[in-house]
């Protein structure tokens, strides 16, 4: 028999192929045994027959001929149920999912692992399918051990009960602020974890992971919490831990029964997502099918992540936009262009959102809100102001644009409006939809703050500029707008004022604002782009 890898590079075709032609049925599953000593870094190697190298060479030649894969498919299905033809059913490598290499840390306990005795070791695995399996309708239910959800930061965001039971412990007993959730303290803490013999593999699975995002002094100053002596482990553990090779799926095997006591091997899966990295801990005896499936369908993951995720408090920076005098654009354009100029803006602020890591929240009208968490490379304070900054320039090329297409004098502004705080974050979810939302006063600052904004200024707290570094701060250009003696306007740099200050809240035009009279801000004039 030949080795996944052995097989790929005979035929000359990726892994992703190869997993694509199991999952429809050209290959057969491959039969899981047990690697070599040194001949491979996963413990477990799928293995196919010799006759899948003919196999591979006729669709290879089915292909040039034109023939679609469909019919490849249907042709060999065809020559499997004749009399004497090869059987087959639906499988994949153990190797990856989804073409990704797996990843499996250099760790001390490899020889041990290898030597162990397995009673399901002829047992192979499942393909991935974009089907349900068995009728099985594909659901967060279908994982039938510990998973969990963690942010870039691997603060916990979501857990099933099997994750509580075997691996975290109570989390009813953990902070529901999202900072005092931060993964590592949980595992090296007094939890299931601490008594199991795979403990530090698991551990080092995870850091090799957060090692390709997270400086060690990041990681180290996450959790203030953290004891001297937790520090110097995860500092230890880090320094000899590889980090992870980038990959949509990442897999390792750790043992997590108690120390002591009969082995309980699992595969360990870690998905990454824009929401996250998912994390999910299997038997490696149970079947496999559900849990592969659900893998390989990224949008049914985040969808029951998302609805079944808890919500938690967090720090947050809110950016609200409104589009000044919409009403009146409104009322002049035609309504199919209306609409076309309200998802120009919307579609050309997209890029934006992911460049700076930013989330929507609820959008009422033609305003938009999105919402900044902490990320482990940027300030999501800065990436709001950054993102803020350049949604100025971008409306200021859509407004050029339509002044030149309809020959008009409107001038297309955004009024925005930011704010720092810490709310709790949460969705609202119905059968077909997800909306995120704040609960708390922030969001409603930000978009009294919007109002508060003319000509398309950018307006921000006092709190939320003290956020940042002095060294941040430089970058910025703010200050509020005085009038001198004679009247004209002048720029008094790096100060603030009270709204209370600058406008007559007496004047029915400004009575909306009382409710923000209090509040210290001052205008972003100009913001440094490059780092």
């Amino acid at each position: 028999m030949l080795t996944s890898r052995q097989l790929m590079k005979r035929s000359g075709i990726s892994r992703a192929t190869l997993n694509n032609y199991v999952a429809a049925g050209i290959l057969p599953k491959p039969v899981v045994k047990k690697s070599e000593t040194g001949a491979s870094r996963a413990p477990r190697i799928g293995h196919f027959p010799m006759s899948a190298l003919q196999t591979i060479d006729r669709v290879g030649e089915m292909k040039k001929r034109g023939i679609k894969m469909a019919e490849i498919v249907t042709m060999i299905d065809r020559e499997g149920e004749r009399p004497g033809g090869k059987s087959r059913s639906l499988g994949s490598p153990s190797s990856g999912i989804g073409g990704e290499k797996p990843l499996r840390p250099s760790l001390p306990s490899e020889r041990r692992r290898q030597d162990r005795r397995t009673d399901n070791r002829s047992q192979p695995e499942a393909a991935p399918s974009l089907l349900p399996v068995g009728g099985m309708h594909l659901t967060l239910e279908n994982v039938n051990g510990p998973a969990y959800l963690v942010n870039g930061n691997f603060e916990l965001e979501w857990t099933n009960r099997e994750a509580e039971e075997t691996v975290l412990g109570n989390i009813d007993a953990i902070s529901r602020d999202i900072t005092e959730r931060n993964l590592f303290s949980l595992f090296l803490g007094d939890g299931p974890l601490s008594r199991m013999a795979g403990a530090e593999e698991l551990l080092r699975f995870h850091l090799s992971i957060a090692k390709q995002r997270l400086s060690k002094s990041v990681l180290l100053s996450i959790d203030m919490d953290m004891s001297d002596e937790d520090i110097d482990h995860l500092s230890g553990l880090y320094d000899e831990t590889e980090a992870a090779q980038h990959g949509q799926v990442l897999h390792t095997q750790v043992n997590l029964a108690p120390v002591g006591e009969p082995e309980l091997w699992h595969d360990v899966y870690a998905s990454f997502f824009r929401e996250g990295i998912f994390f999910a801990l299997s038997p490696i005896s149970a079947e496999k099918d559900s849990l592969l499936a659900l893998l390989s369908r990224r949008d049914v993951v985040i969808r029951d992540l998302l609805k079944n995720r808890k919500p938690y408090l967090t720090p947050m920076a809110v950016v609200v936009a409104d589009l000044q005098n919409s009403v009146k654009i409104c009322a002049e354009l035609p309504p199919e262009e209306y609409f076309e100029l309200i998802n120009q803006v919307w579609g050309s602020v997209e890029p934006l959102l992911r460049k700076y890591y930013a989330t929507h929240g609820k959008h009422v009208g033609d305003g938009m809100v999105y919402y900044f968490f902490p990320q482990p490379d940027s300030n999501y304070v800065l990436n709001a102001i950054r993102c803020a900054e350049e949604m100025k320039a971008i409306i200021k090329r859509i407004s050029l644009e339509w002044q030149k297409r309809k020959n008009w004098a409107n001038e297309l502004m955004l009024n925005i409006g930011l704010v720092e705080g810490r709310e709790w974050f949460g969705t609202y979810s119905t059968p077909t939809h997800i909306e995120f939302t704040v609960l708390g006063d922030t969001i409603n600052t930000a978009g009294r703050l919007s109002d508060f904004a003319r000509e398309g200024t950018v307006w921000v707290t006092k709190n939320m500029l003290g956020q940042l570094t002095s060294k941040e701060r430089g970058r910025l250009t703010f200050g509020i707008r005085r009038f001198d003696r004679d009247g004209g306007e002048i720029v008094v740099p790096d100060t603030y004022s009270r709204i209370s200050n600058l406008v007559d809240l007496e004047n029915p035009k400004y009575e909306k604002f009382n409710d923000i009279a209090v509040l210290t801000v001052a205008e972003i004039l100009d913001v440094e782009m490059e780092d």
